[in-house]
């Protein structure tokens, strides 16, 4: 059922004079309508629509209660955020959310420009050894004479290491002793495009080795690179490479010292002004970057150090600090 209207929108509109003569009911006049000398007065009714006292009473208790509502439930919509409201979100999205940890992030910046780098040379195997070949061959349906890693015949893996991407063209930054003696070098950046390289600088001094891809991903991120100047020991650090071929890997660690120097276990290279690092290293780690927790280079990774006949991690890793490889590739950063 409809629900009558406190009020209504307009006045009633009087009826016509013809009307009203008619009407029967003008002929007596009610109480309400004499006058004191018993003369009858219009109906106020047929003058237009006159609220009455229960009428006002009604609407100022309304605007009353909207009054006070309004002034209850503004102040609520209105009021200002403080400090105290931003910290407390903050702490509770900290306390709900699970955020990457500082390696992580690390990592995910400089992963677009990690590439693997394999070196290879002319095989010069046994007659056993070939034929150890050529029976893995024909157990994996190949011909017998087919390469086993997708190199060309006689070809065969002579160093694996890492290498960073340092301008956007295909510049990469490696080890010496990665790629040194390789007939033919092959990189693979992040994307698994595959492509040929070849040396456009050494730096001997410091093991170091500038390589030009032959082809390169379209979007190619190049690092970027830090200065060493504020280094500190006991920043921390990642190292993000290929170690034993498995990658890319990232291991976490911190600056262990500064200037240090390392003569290879041949005894035949002896390096200065390294940087002395405790994330693990292995073989395939070296050529590969050094970072900082912004995902940004400080060095090359190049040694690791083990009293024992060992090629194993025990603790000391040593990277050529980025102003000298950069050097190496004839554009120093800083």
């Amino acid at each position: 059922m409809r629900r009558p209207a406190f009020y209504s929108r307009s006045p009633r509109t009087p009826p016509p004079a013809a009307e009203q003569a008619a009407d029967p009911t003008d002929a007596a006049a009610s109480p309400d309508t004499a006058g004191a000398g018993g003369a009858v007065q219009p109906p106020a009714a047929r003058t237009g629509w006159q609220p009455g006292r229960k009428s006002f009473a009604l609407l100022l208790v309304l605007c009353a209660a909207l009054v006070t509502g309004g002034t209850v439930w503004w102040p609520r919509q209105g009021k200002a955020i403080t400090q105290k409201d931003i910290d407390a979100a903050v702490l509770r999205t900290m306390q709900t959310a699970t955020l990457p940890s500082p390696a992580a992030r690390a990592a995910d910046i400089i992963r677009p420009s990690v590439v693997r780098v394999v070196g290879y040379g002319t095989e010069k195997a046994t007659p056993e050894a070939k034929t150890q070949k050529r029976g893995r061959n024909m157990a994996k349906g190949k011909p017998p004479e087919a390469p086993l890693d997708g190199t060309a015949p006689g070809e065969v893996e002579r160093g694996v290491g890492t290498g960073v991407v340092i301008v956007d063209k295909g510049v990469i930054l490696t080890n010496l002793h990665v790629v040194a003696g390789a007939e033919k070098i092959k990189v693979t950046f992040a994307d698994g495009l595959e492509a040929v390289a070849v040396i456009t600088g050494v730096q001997p001094e410091n093991d170091l080795a500038v390589l030009q891809a032959q082809k390169i991903p379209d979007d190619l991120i190049p690092a970027t690179m830090r200065s060493t100047a504020d280094l500190r020991p006991g920043d921390q650090v990642a190292a993000v490479g290929f170690p034993f071929g498995i990658g890319p890997s990232v291991s976490a660690g911190v600056v262990s010292g500064l200037k240090r120097s390392f003569r290879s276990p041949e005894g035949k290279q002896e390096l200065g002004n390294l940087i002395q690092f405790d994330a693990a290293a292995n073989p395939g780690n070296s050529g590969g970057p050094l970072i900082n927790m912004d995902g940004e280079v400080l060095g090359i990774v190049t040694a690791i150090l083990n009293p024992t006949q060992q090629r194993t991690f025990i603790g000391i890793g040593f990277a050529v600090p980025i102003e000298n490889a950069a050097s190496a590739a004839g554009s120093p950063p800083f």
